[in-house]
């Protein structure tokens, strides 16, 4: 999600075409789920030197689309999709008035890291979003060579992940990409039976200890890598796609056959990365209700 170094690009046109052609678009189901880097990663721990692509590391060599075909995965109904940053520690202290004003309607904000990692910044961001009007959510940072994913899940909650039905709270997210610490072990070194098995294990946590499943922030790219392409949480978990510099998240993974985030930017207008909902306001805010 957020990153230390900034990478040159160029946003343009990008959302303007596709919020431009929705009116263009047939209807279509969004996928809530039952109820990957963020903006956040691995490297907001002091001292790490190298920071990840994500939630997502599909930017490189992507081309930009200034164009937007006239079918797209967005709904006619959403003829202004709700955006909405994600944050960590590399934004510190956040305007989020400012955010609002700019067009931020959500916001997904990192709250941990493994089991030994808490985001300094995370009580004040998460709760000042709250104060500007913003539907917000917490997200945690997998590292699945680290310990179990039933560990970090439980972590994640007692350290901001739980969920409320209030309406102003998205699910819990698990931002899962490529490994931030090894360029050679991108799947930190699990083989992908046990990567699905990893993220059952989280997944199954979560549920137990808030009700609902979390979203998963991935790339279609790093999901075929390490899962296989797994479909075993396709029609139970929301889907947070990970592409940059397109006109569209492009072919989803796993199964999926809608996304409901998508991140389709590291920089914008909003802090942080950018990120669309797939639906209309009051549909965010239902699906915030988990409903």
């Amino acid at each position: 999600m957020a990153r230390v170094r900034t990478f040159a690009r160029r946003r343009a046109g990008v959302l303007a075409a596709a919020t431009a052609a929705l009116a263009l678009t047939g209807t279509a189901t969004l996928q809530t789920g039952t109820a990957t880097a963020r903006t956040g990663s691995a490297t907001d721990r002091p001292g790490t030197a190298t920071a990840p692509a994500g939630p997502g590391t599909d930017r490189a060599g992507l081309p930009v689309r200034t164009d937007l075909p006239a079918r797209t995965d967005l709904p006619a109904r959403a003829a202004r999709p709700p955006r909405g940053p994600d944050v960590s520690s590399h934004q510190k202290h956040v305007d989020w008035p400012a955010a609002r004003t700019e067009g931020a309607r959500f916001v997904y904000v990192k709250a941990t890291e493994s089991t030994d990692y808490t985001n300094p910044y995370f009580p004040r961001q998460y709760a000042g979003a709250r104060e500007a009007g913003l539907i917000r959510g917490a997200y945690h940072f997998a590292l699945p060579d680290r310990s179990s994913g039933a560990r970090q899940a439980a972590y994640f909650v007692r350290h901001g992940g739980d969920w409320r039905a209030d309406g102003w709270t998205l699910p819990p997210a698990l931002d899962i990409e490529d490994n931030p610490y090894s360029r050679e072990l991108k799947c930190y070194g699990l083989g992908q039976g046990r990567m699905v098995r990893w993220i059952r294990s989280f997944s199954d946590e979560v549920e137990r200890e808030t009700g609902r499943r979390p979203v998963i922030y991935t790339s279609t790219r790093w999901w075929r890598l390490c899962t296989g392409d797994s479909h075993a949480f396709a029609t139970t978990h929301p889907l947070w796609i990970a592409r940059h510099g397109t006109s569209r998240p492009g072919k989803l993974p796993g199964g999926w056959r809608h996304w409901t985030f998508w991140q389709y930017d590291t920089d914008g207008g909003l802090p942080g990365d950018q990120n669309l909902f797939r639906g209309s306001a009051s549909r965010l805010r239902a699906f915030a209700r988990g409903r």
